[in-house]
């Protein structure tokens, strides 16, 4: 894993340190912050998309998580962990002494366990139980939790400090099902004290926090926008004091660095998007060899330079640059376009041309989903080969179709839950993954349960180089781009730089006033 390096461009030249220090009337001032990613759901057990939790990471805690640029994570509801013994299948922590919940009621290990166990049973179709694949069971004595696992993995710290850990009050969330209303009752930084569905949630420091971090932020407003355009509207009017995730690709192509009025942070990112392709029997692309001729005619150097204005980078593999074990998978089985290869696979496969499928998207999800769409079903059809039925859906309507198996072929972003080649392995390929595209090797799963049992993670590097390598020969996944990450600030807004690194976490406490 590099040094997310990121660059921070100052609007203003000369400043005494004085003066970068909140006056007593900023205190209470409330930092504004507009987005385009949606919640999913206040529940923990019933979300896994960045939306949902960049509010668990403020609104609840977990027992370990990762500091500012960090890659091994730390204690927060925790006050230590640890695997016990060498063999990586019993995990252990103790938890904190004094966390209590918005009722004034003591947490205890006991809602540590049925946090887990709810998250596995519920089991939602778009929550994070895949995540805890690992986890057998979950013990108590005293304020001592164990977790035990059915295989070595390495990686369990790593996904109990993500959204998927996050500790609720066994008093107030269903044990079967998923809590409906809009309160959180969470021991985060942070407490919800107003939440409107796709329009905002506001956020009060949680005087009773103990955790890993020194203290709590500003009071925090998030606003919620139907798409870059309207985040962009709205940060033009100066209805929002901070913009991130995401404007349009042309606004973030023309940043400025001497603009005044602004702070700009732009930063390496770890997060992707692919096009996912239904792999079921019955599916149009169901033959491997219909989906090896569409990788023959992607052309991501194209969509990252138009649709995205360069604003993105082309991705030729499922692990980003940067994270352990990436490699240029597709580029090596696919190093160029060609239409006669793509209609020699089609001839073998005996398969009627053009192959008609259709492309779903999450209208107002990325800066230019509806754009991309249309870029890539230019590319499909241009040798008449496939015949491409584009159809946007709201972004929860979305989830549930590809979660349902109904969709042919879907372009879904992915942020990484945590600075682990893991992160990409079982959740995007492994069979039952969260991406729901019905594929199934029995050596990529191997592969990804040998991977778990490096304490060293450089020492996965051959396990996840090979799933790389079967995943471009079968093709359940066609890598698009890897994003960068932008954060822009008014002028009197500092810590954006910290609001987002790579690591997973959304950090909404370290944005203050100067």
């Amino acid at each position: 894993m590099r040094i997310l390096a990121t660059l921070l461009v100052l609007a203003a030249v000369g400043v005494g340190g004085w003066q970068l220090l909140p006056s007593r009337d900023d205190q209470d001032r409330t930092v504004t912050v507009g987005t385009t990613d949606a919640v999913t759901s206040l529940d923990p057990a019933g979300a896994y998309d960045a939306g949902s939790w960049a509010l668990f990471n403020n609104v609840f805690q977990s027992l370990l998580t990762f500091e500012p640029g960090g890659v091994t994570p730390v204690p927060d509801a925790a006050q230590s962990c640890g695997f016990s013994g060498t063999d990586l299948s019993t995990y252990r922590c103790e938890l904190r002494d004094g966390l209590t919940f918005p009722s004034g009621r003591a947490m205890t290990a006991q809602d540590v366990k049925y946090s887990f166990d709810r998250v596995k049973r519920i089991k939602s179709a778009v929550g994070p139980s895949s995540l805890l694949d690992t986890l057998r069971s979950v013990s108590v004595s005293g304020r001592v939790i164990t977790f035990h696992l059915t295989s070595p993995d390495a990686t369990f710290p790593l996904k109990v400090a993500t959204g998927a850990g996050s500790i609720v009050d066994r008093e107030t969330y269903p044990a079967n099902r998923l809590r409906t209303d809009n309160a959180v009752d969470g021991t985060g930084p942070y407490t919800l004290t107003t939440y409107t569905k796709n329009e905002k949630a506001v956020l009060a420091p949680n005087t009773h926090y103990k955790g890993a971090l020194g203290g709590t932020g500003r009071p925090v407003e998030l606003r919620y926008y139907s798409d870059a355009d309207a985040l962009d509207s709205a940060w033009k009017a100066k209805r929002i004091d901070v913009a991130t995730r995401t404007l349009p690709p042309e606004v973030l192509a023309g940043l400025n660095a001497a603009d005044p009025g602004q702070r700009v942070s732009e930063a390496d990112s770890s997060e992707i998007r692919n096009l996912y392709l239904n792999t079921r029997k019955g599916s149009p692309l169901h033959d491997v060899r219909v989906r090896q001729a569409m990788a023959w005619l992607i052309d991501r150097e194209r969509l990252a330079a138009t649709t995205y204005k360069g604003t993105v980078d082309p991705l030729y593999s499922l692990i980003p640059t940067g994270i352990t074990g990436h490699t240029t998978s597709f580029f090596d089985a696919y190093p160029k376009l060609s239409t006669a290869k793509a209609r020699a696979l089609l001839t073998e496969a005996g398969v009627s041309l053009p192959v008609r499928f259709t492309y779903g998207y999450a209208t107002g999800r990325g800066a230019a989903s509806a754009e991309e769409a249309t870029e890539l079903k230019r590319q499909l059809e241009a040798g008449g080969l496939f015949k491409v039925t584009v159809k946007g859906y709201e972004w929860t309507d979305f989830q549930k179709r590809w979660a349902g198996g109904k969709l042919d072929a879907y372009a879904v972003g992915w942020v990484a839950d945590f600075p682990d080649p893991d992160t990409y392995g079982g959740p995007l390929v492994g069979t039952g993954s969260t991406m729901n595209t019905g594929y199934s090797n029995r050596t990529v799963d191997q592969l990804i349960t040998a991977s778990q049992q490096y304490a060293d993670r450089s020492e996965a590097t051959r396990d996840f180089r090979a799933v790389q390598e079967t995943v471009a020969r079968d093709v359940p996944v066609i890598p698009l781009w890897q994003a960068k990450e932008y954060v822009v600030t008014s002028e009197d807004v500092g810590g954006g730089q910290y609001l987002s690194d790579g690591t997973g976490v959304f950090r909404l406490w370290r944005l203050t006033w100067i």
